[in-house]
């Protein structure tokens, strides 16, 4: 079973590094097209929007040769027995963000050969995301947590079962004693 799940990660890898070499070069490809079909006067390209464009090209392109190196299976080269199937590409995290940030990259780069130069304001999500992630994560919890440890007072009317150090369990079977329900038998401690 495990061999299964290594050739099945390794095949979801080589489909995903090959769309990876396909976004080093496509989106400036689609981008001056774009230019030359929709917006001739914008040929060349100004100062600024190269800037813009390079400024943006060099992060998704370390970004995609970190992901295709991470994500490049390794196979025999005589038999084509799969030796390593490299990371999984779809695991969550900081892979999930890379490819990301690959996305509005690329979206932008296409998007100002399309629509202009103020489509390069999408790119300010990535920002906005990570101080959102932040906050939540972070600070939020911090700032504004009631009852913390912290704090001198709690504002709970009744103890969870975690607070005062009992199970579920032990917390229904308290319940039950109370009642006087036979099935629970009571016993002294020593």
């Amino acid at each position: 079973m495990a061999n299964a799940s290594a050739k099945r990660i390794a095949n979801q890898n080589e489909a995903t590094v090959k769309n990876l070499r396909l976004g080093l070069f496509l989106p400036t490809i689609l981008s001056l097209l774009l230019r030359f079909l929709f917006r001739r006067n914008s040929l060349p390209p100004s100062k600024g929007s190269l800037a813009l464009y390079l400024g943006t090209f060099f992060p998704g392109f370390f970004l995609s040769k970190y992901l295709i190196k991470t994500g490049t299976t390794r196979r025999d080269p005589t038999t084509g027995t799969l030796i390593s199937y490299g990371e999984d590409l779809n695991q969550p995290g900081l892979t999930e963000w890379a490819f990301d940030v690959l996305y509005i990259t690329w979206a932008c780069q296409i998007g100002s050969g399309a629509f202009g130069e103020w489509f390069w304001w999408l790119y300010t999500v990535i920002p906005l995301y990570a101080i959102y992630k932040l906050w939540v994560s972070v600070i939020s919890p911090f700032v504004l947590s009631r009852g913390s440890p912290f704090s001198p007072t709690g504002s709970k009317s009744e103890a969870t079962p975690e607070e005062t150090g009992t199970s579920k369990r032990q917390e229904k079977l308290r319940k039950r004693s109370e009642r006087g329900d036979p099935r629970v038998r009571t016993q002294a401690r020593k």
